[in-house]
């Protein structure tokens, strides 16, 4: 064989010295291929090292992928090259010039023009640093170099190397914040893993927690359960606790998301739909560690796509979906099918999945659940069976109302022929009597009968204490119990021996007389010291007969959050070599201006390039605007001006509306500009009207802007009052009712320092100067929304005291009604046919059977105008937009039997597709 090698290699230094390049490529070809698989290629090293002039590309840059392999190996011959190298950072060919580098594993080409160059020496600072570690301050001088690149190519690979040497230095992050989240869209893949995964460490150190008012509310209300239970008193004192949270609370400013904050997450959000899972993961752990609750859900789709990969991306998602659905049960519940188990997925694959089915169990979906554990507890696979056991335990744990249900399920198991099985249901079924002993005296006996066939030592074990523990219970069997067991006690395993010596204690002071010789015949058995038997008689009652209170069974993934999710750290549960700890959120908000930075040439493109931009932050699934998980609760209708859900359901509609103006804007950049230049008022209009045809019963629907709390005792309200603002056509006349719920007067009532998205208008209120204890006040102010749902954030001023607060408009509030004919009607529908048209098929709310209330629900969920119809079966309505007057019309068909069909016309489609929505919840409810 040896012979057989040496002959191969030879045949190759032939190959290498022949003169002609193809000899030498398949020669080149062979070595490498043998270094693939692992085959030792070193003696060929002379023969290579030669051919590192070779003119011909192809053959050169294998010969630098071998010199990468073996230049460590072979240092002496390697530097009698080391002109040729150099020569090769001049070579024309950047491929050649980055081989090269790789080579020199030098850092003189962090000023090439090629940015391929650049990336490799962005590659060769960690190994640097690795070699000499005192060259650390003049690698941080590349480094910061290095991160003002412009390119996409070298971001992901100089963040890298920044992790590697210098993590803790935030601030070289801080005026490439922005670029990085900007350039994040269009990086590597793996670059973009790096990236975000440093952002997201360092947006726990600069920005404000989204959720602290959330987090204060649920350690106020969660009640702890203490080892033994609370005397009156400290319950008191624990009430007591809880108000100051409470005032605490009432007392913190109102959370406004810093817009560096809502950059990250807006420019992450679209990679959800990467077809790299780290990538997906990356931004899921993301959001889940700095996203405003109501935003989160946005990553559960994504996640579960992950899941129809194979079976080792599955297993890294479900142990991260298993420690997020701890405290974010909600957005993976709609998704709960998508976790049942298959016959074909790996042992581990299964109790992940269980793990996450038991974390989603709650008072709705368990009976399904438990019916899916059922057919689980059939399978051959004894440890997925053994764990299903024990999920059903934590479900009966967690949901009193089906405790008794899985008991006796689990009681039936005791009869299975598998002695496994028996065994973890007898583990189980003693955590689960802990709670009510006294209602399963039967249970104790049954389980008692089986001791003499079980032979697994903690189902043994168990056994024994639950008679032990309630031998007041089964008094005439723990005896008998007992002496059974000290026949056995010396072969025994010891967990056992320690359960017969437990219950030979128990029994012993609770009935000596039957008891007396047993025990000490068990006793005799050790060797048990007796120079403090009185001590230890005299706390024996004490010790053995305390109060046990029952076991609570968690999740193994209860306090996984601390490490950061997708890392390996977190899959371990233990922290791993060169992890990084997820910082605590800051107390008080860092100065954001360190991230300002002077506009440079590379940001200002064109307005086709901001164009596909924007198109990006479109929902990339199929679901309408707003609906990006289905979780999410910050819906168009319901808008807090305080608090933590202010700032993040203004913000999140922002960010949805950015993509609905992208699909407002005309196709070419001159029509686009034209547009934006045209005046209003020489825009073609028809006849407008004050109210619908048909007005809506009943008094218009408020929203909640101030609450009386986090307004010190101000609470706000506000309505779309549907009525033309005559300072300017083009805005929405807002309605603000302010109640003054204090016993002091409230003084110098104003608004200022709006916060608006691009094109967005305000007609301030004017300032009602004070406002007397118990008094109301009415005001009326405009917005101009730009046909967008994206909230107009603002200041809203009293008593020298700002108040953020937001308002967010329906769709149906952003037109006004028209008159039309019939005719009229169909003309214009007819020009708003194909993508412009949108169908819905529906059933009518048995209460919206007739014309009437068809009417009333439609122009109260939107403000359009009845259309005369010829025929009974269709009510026709017309609106236009308020800004850019674009046409909306609307179509309700009926049908036979509630059945109906909705139809939409706009020439925005976003429009379109969110009233539809709007429109057949209102006809369905």
């Amino acid at each position: 064989i040896s012979k057989k090698a040496t002959s191969k290699h030879d045949d190759l230094k032939e190959m290498l010295d022949s003169n002609k390049d193809s000899l030498k490529l398949e020669a080149m070809k062979r070595i490498v291929a043998m270094i693939a698989r692992g085959k030792n290629a070193s003696d060929l090293f002379p023969a290579v090292v030669k051919n590192v002039a070779c003119k011909n590309i192809e053959v050169k840059k294998l010969v630098y992928v071998y010199l990468v392999r073996y230049a460590e190996e072979q240092q002496d011959l390697a530097l009698l090259s080391i002109s040729t190298f150099q020569r090769g950072l001049k070579d024309p060919n950047q491929l050649i010039r980055a081989s090269a580098l790789r080579v020199l594993s030098s850092i003189r080409a962090a000023s090439d023009m090629s940015p391929y160059v650049r990336k490799t020496a962005a590659h060769a600072i960690p190994k640097l640093y690795s070699l000499d570690p005192e060259q650390k301050d003049q690698l941080i001088e590349v480094i910061e170099k290095l991160l003002a690149d412009k390119t996409t190519l070298v971001a992901g690979s100089v963040v890298m190397a920044f992790e590697e040497v210098c993590p803790e230095r935030i601030d070289l992050i801080h005026k490439n914040y922005r670029k990085l989240c900007n350039l994040l869209i269009d990086v590597e893949e793996w670059g973009q893993v790096v990236i975000i995964n440093m952002l997201t460490r360092y947006a726990r150190t600069q920005f404000l927690n989204p959720n602290v008012n959330e987090s204060l509310l649920e350690e106020g209300n969660t009640d702890g359960k203490t080892f033994y239970p609370s005397d009156d008193d400290e319950e008191e004192e624990e009430d007591e606790e809880k108000e100051k949270k409470v005032e605490a609370l009432a007392k913190r400013k109102p959370y406004v998301m810093d817009p560096d904050h809502r950059l990250l997450l807006r420019n992450t959000k679209p990679l959800l739909q990467s077809r790299n899972a780290a990538v997906v993961m990356a931004v899921a752990q993301l959001y889940f560690h700095l996203a405003p609750k109501a935003e989160v859900g946005v990553i559960a789709k994504a996640l579960v796509r992950l899941l129809r990969s194979h079976s080792e991306v599955q297993f890294v998602v479900l142990q991260n979906v298993a420690t997020m659905t701890i405290k974010r049960r909600g957005m993976f519940e709609p998704y709960l099918k998508s976790f049942y188990i298959r016959s074909t997925d790996p042992t581990q694959i299964k109790i992940l999945k269980l793990e996450v089915l038991t974390n989603l169990a709650n008072e709705t979906n368990i009976s399904t659940i438990l019916r899916e554990f059922q057919t689980y507890i059939k399978s051959m696979d004894k440890d997925f069976v053994a764990a299903t056991i024990q999920a059903i335990g934590r479900c009966a744990t967690n949901i009193g109302e089906v405790r008794d249900t899985c008991l006796n399920g689990l009681v039936q198991l005791l009869s299975n022929r598998d002695e496994l099985v028996v065994a973890e249901s007898v583990v189980v079924i003693k955590k689960l009597l802990q709670m009510q002993p006294e209602k399963h005296s039967d249970i104790i006996k049954h389980m008692a009968k089986l001791i003499d066939n079980i032979q697994v030592p903690m189902a043994r074990a168990s056994i024994l204490w639950l008679i032990g523990e309630y031998c007041e219970h089964v008094p005439k069997i723990a005896p008998d119990v007992l002496r059974k067991m000290a026949k056995s006690f010396t072969n025994e395993e010891d967990i056992v021996k320690l359960q017969i010596l437990n219950l030979a204690a128990k029994l012993y002071l609770t009935n000596s007389k039957q008891t007396k010789l047993l025990t000490q015949y068990v006793l005799n058995l050790l060797i048990v010291p007796t120079e403090k038997s009185g001590a230890l008689s005299k706390y024996a009652k004490k010790l053995f007969l305390a109060l046990k209170p029952a076991p609570v069974l968690e999740s193994p993934f209860k306090d996984r959050d601390h490490f950061q999710l997708g890392s390996l750290s977190h899959l371990l549960n233990a922290k791993a070599g060169g992890y990084q700890e997820l910082p605590d959120w800051p107390e008080s908000a860092p100065d954001p201006s360190v991230r300002n930075v002077e506009v440079p040439e590379w940001s200002k493109c064109s307005t086709r390039e901001k164009r596909k931009e924007k198109k990006v932050e479109k929902p990339f699934y199929s679901d309408s605007e707003g609906e990006s998980g289905p979780t999410e609760s910050a819906d168009s209708e319901s808008v807090s001006g305080s608090g933590s859900d202010s700032g993040s359901g203004s913000e999140e509609s922002g960010s949805g509306s950015e993509s609905e103006e992208s699909d407002e804007g005309s196709e070419s950049d001159d029509e686009e500009d034209e547009e934006e230049e045209v005046p209003k008022h020489t825009k073609k209009k028809i006849l407008e009207v004050k109210k619908p045809t048909i007005s809506p019963s009943g008094s218009m629907k408020t929203f909640e802007l101030l609450h009386r709390i986090t307004g010190e005792g101000l609470s706000v309200e506000y309505c779309f009052s549907r009525q033309p603002f005559s300072p300017d056509a083009n805005m929405v006349a807002v309605q603000i009712h302010f109640t003054n719920n204090s016993s002091s007067e409230v003084s110098s009532l104003h608004m200022e320092d709006a916060k608006l998205q691009s094109g967005m208008r305000v007609k301030e209120f004017p300032e009602i100067e004070a406002l007397a204890a118990g008094e109301t006040s009415t005001a009326v102010m405009g917005i101009d929304f730009c046909d967008s749902t994206q909230a107009a954030n603002f200041q809203l001023c009293a008593n020298s005291k700002k108040f953020f607060v937001s308002i967010q408009p329906p769709v149906g509030e952003l037109m006004r009604p028209v008159f039309m004919t019939e005719n009229e009607f169909k003309k214009e529908q007819g020009q708003l046919m194909g993508m412009n048209e949108i169908t819905e098929k529906l059933t009518l709310d048995s209460k919206c059977r007739n014309e009437h209330a068809i009417v009333q629900r439609v122009t109260t969920a939107a403000n359009l105008s009845r259309v005369p119809c010829g025929s009974n079966d269709e009510c026709r309505f017309a609106a236009r937009t308020v800004t850019l007057n674009s046409l909306v019309l609307v179509t309700v068909a009926t049908k036979a039997e509630g059945a109906a069909q909705l139809t939409v016309n706009c020439d925005k489609m976003l429009i379109g597709t969110m009233l539809v929505k709007e429109i057949l919840q209102a006809l369905t409810q």
